[in-house]
């Protein structure tokens, strides 16, 4: 038996780190979606005990520093499954970019097991275990549009998004999670307004949304990559209507409500970097 799942990728509406945790990480509000670009996941038992991961990209480890390997291994142990395991992922999202590329794998390897081994756990059950591998796993097994809280282990579902298009641009470098967080004084950075922005989403206002975008981690990864203010301004030039990097960067995407707006933007960007990608939200 095999199984395929699709692992879209998301990004961050808003994203505020609000204060540094006793456990030495940060409490986080933030609001998600996904959008329709998206890794694919297949899973099938093989011969032996070991699991087994390759991809088509030449970059994504395949050792237990992978995410999916690393939740695999867990339920595999859990529930006593003596059985081999191969998990192909196929790469579309850009890896190390802000889009959650290793938390959906994890996701979709996550609800895929669930299928294949009957295991019936629930999305929460899911998402709980998901945590061992990264703090964006509980939201990507969710999927669709969520505000965000604690460690990352708090979905509260909001509304669906008003229709529109998202152009994502990836320049050619890849930031670390680990050292932006690092470097953070949330003293220094600016917090947005996330109340505001869940309140625009439940009410589908377009412009409200458009308003309220904001991420705290924005200021830290451009001063260690202009690049990413380069692309903001070039987007805003070029006309999308809300303009954010996603995550810890270094992708920033452009929102535009209006499909030949949204193409104009992709084309001119196309000319700014190599990785540029003309998606919907979820």
């Amino acid at each position: 038996m095999e199984i395929l799942e699709k692992a879209p990728a998301k990004i961050n509406l808003g994203l505020d780190t609000q204060f540094l945790r006793p456990d030495g990480y940060h409490e986080l509000s933030m609001v998600m979606t996904t959008v329709d670009l998206a890794d694919r996941v297949t899973l099938k038992e093989i011969p032996g005990n070991k699991i087994i991961v390759t991809s088509n990209n030449a970059f994504l480890p395949l050792n237990k520093k992978n995410h999916a390997y690393q939740v695999a291994h867990f339920l595999k142990n859990k529930y006593h499954k003596e059985t081999g395991l191969h998990i192909a992922i196929e790469k579309n999202i850009p890896i190390a970019a802000g889009l959650g590329g290793g938390s959906t794998d994890a996701a979709a390897t996550l609800r895929g097991l669930n299928r294949l081994w009957n295991l019936q756990l629930s999305k929460a059950d899911l998402a709980e275990i998901g945590l061992i591998a990264g703090s964006d796993v509980p939201f990507c097994v969710h999927g669709k549009t969520a505000q965000v809280t604690g460690f990352g282990e708090i979905i509260t579902p909001l509304k669906e998004l008003p229709k529109m298009w998202v152009v994502l641009v990836k320049p050619p470098v890849s930031v670390s999670t680990a050292k932006i967080f690092q470097a953070l004084d949330v003293s220094k950075v600016t917090h947005p307004n996330i109340n505001a922005l869940v309140a625009a989403v439940n009410a589908q206002d377009y412009s409200g949304i458009i308003e309220n975008l904001g991420n705290s981690l924005t200021s830290v990864t451009k001063e260690r990559y202009p690049i990413v203010e380069k692309i903001e301004t070039k987007m805003k030039q070029f006309g999308a209507d809300g303009v954010l990097m996603t995550g810890s960067g270094p992708t920033v995407y452009g929102l535009c409500q209006n499909y030949s707006r949204a193409k104009r933007v992709y084309n001119s960007m196309k000319g700014f970097c190599h990785e540029v990608y003309l998606v919907r939200t979820l």
